[in-house]
Parts: C-alpha cells; sequence; structure tokens
C-alpha cells in the first residue's frame, strides 16, 4: 500500500513538473516570437513615418512611396565622433549619391533644433531627421541600450518594401557603402545633367 501511495505521489509529482515546464516553455516561446515578429526584415513593407527634419521640412516615407527609393540612415546622436564622421562621410560622397534618383536622410533621437544645428555646422547637404519620441525608431527596431538609434541603414524601394539592412554600417566609409549598395540594388540614376 507504501509503495503504491509512493507511485502515486511520484506521477503526481511528474505531471506536475511536467505541465510547469510546458508552460514555461510556451511562455519562453511567446516572447521569442513576439519579439521576432517585431523586428523588421528584408521583404517587409516599411514603416512609414512623418518626421521633422534639419532642413526646415517634414518628410514622410508615403510621400515617396510610387515615385523613388527611399534610403533611411539612423544614427546614435549628433555631435559625437563616430556620428560627425558618418555625416562627412555621407556629405563628402553626396555628388555620387545625388546621381540615383532617391530621397535619403539620416535619423536620430536628437531634438529638432541639435540635428539642426548638427547640419549646419558640418555643412551637411541632405536632411536629418528627428526622432526624441522614439517610435519611428522603435517601430524599424533600431533602438538600442541608453535610448539611442544603433547605426542601421535601410534601404526601401519604390513600393515601400525593405530591400537591404545595413547593420554594419562603417562611419568612415558611409558615403561610398551607400553609393555601392544602391548600385547593387539597382536603384536608378538621375540623367548625367539632372545629378549635376
Amino acid at each position: 500500500m507504501l509503495k503504491t501511495v509512493r507511485t502515486g505521489t511520484t506521477s503526481v509529482l511528474k505531471r506536475l513538473i511536467n505541465k510547469n515546464l510546458q508552460l514555461l516553455l510556451l511562455a519562453v516561446a511567446t516572447l521569442l516570437w513576439a519579439h521576432g515578429a517585431s523586428a523588421l526584415e528584408v521583404g517587409d513593407k516599411a514603416p512609414d513615418f512623418k518626421l521633422q527634419a534639419s532642413d526646415g521640412q517634414a518628410y514622410s516615407l508615403a510621400d515617396f512611396v510610387g515615385s523613388k527609393p527611399v534610403v533611411l540612415a539612423f544614427f546614435p546622436s549628433a555631435f559625437t565622433g563616430g556620428c560627425t564622421i558618418q555625416c562627412k562621410a555621407l556629405r563628402d560622397s553626396g555628388r555620387e549619391i545625388k546621381s540615383f534618383d532617391v530621397a535619403y536622410f539620416m535619423a536620430s533621437v536628437n531634438p529638432l533644433e541639435e540635428n539642426t544645428a548638427f547640419a549646419k555646422e558640418y555643412e551637411l547637404d541632405f536632411p536629418i531627421l528627428s526622432n526624441p519620441e522614439k517610435d519611428v525608431i522603435e517601430a524599424y527596431g533600431v533602438l538600442g541600450r541608453g535610448g539611442f538609434a544603433n547605426r542601421w541603414t535601410y534601404y526601401i524601394d519604390s513600393n515601400g518594401i525593405v530591400v537591404k539592412i545595413d547593420k554594419e554600417t562603417n562611419p568612415a566609409t558611409a558615403g561610398t557603402d551607400l553609393t555601392r549598395n544602391m548600385e547593387v540594388l539597382g536603384f536608378p540614376r538621375l540623367p548625367q545633367s539632372a545629378s549635376r
């Protein structure tokens, strides 16, 4: 009789442990799926945005869908070493970048005033989008540690589909890398006279 009680108790304990283990695994799987589901990937529709820029304009992805590709280069913060190098690299490659029929932007969590001052100080010839609310940065999955954007570049085709995500953006070669990536992706070029 004692052996039957122990066996019965053991089997009840095993079932409880198995049930709790199953629930734990289900919870972990759900968390992993939810995290993975929110990560933007190549082939996904790019989230729309409407942000103020350093040139005094507001830009929306919807403004360009159906007409031209968009390049959106996120960077952590204005007036920091790597970000200054990256922005200057895009500025220095401006002629080559502007030979493509694309809209290109850099974006950070900095307030508009700070990005405007940054663009002016370094004579940047492209708009820097400001997203201090971080909603767009979160929608693109680039929010990193400390509440700053990761240094990732998104290439979005004229249909609004993400065709490349560069998560290894090198600040020093960002301009030439951007030009090379647009060439490889087959982004359209402007006629020779229009790009000058």
